[in-house]
């Protein structure tokens, strides 16, 4: 039974809430620096600017965080799903 238990994504609910928690934050700050990082991109072009970067660098750096963001939202979405098959 031991080694079964060491299988295992998740040792108990309370971890399970903590990694929910946890990995919620992560994928809310990833999504809102993509947002931040297209506004600065939009904003830059619209005005024919460069603020500290070109245009498209700031399109480039918003697609990375938006794609960052998805790994904390995968990993949310398993931890939701293992405390409702656990429940």
């Amino acid at each position: 039974m031991a080694s079964a238990l060491q299988n295992q994504p998740f040792k108990n609910r309370e971890h399970v809430k903590a990694e929910i928690r946890r990995c919620a934050r992560a994928g809310s700050v990833g999504m809102l620096l993509g947002f931040l990082f297209t506004a600065l991109g939009v904003i830059s072009d619209a005005l024919n600017i460069t603020l500290v970067l070109e245009p498209m660098s700031w399109f480039l750096w918003a697609i990375f965080a938006g794609v960052t963001a998805i790994v904390p939202t995968l990993h949310l979405v398993v931890a939701k799903a293992f405390s409702w098959h656990r429940s």
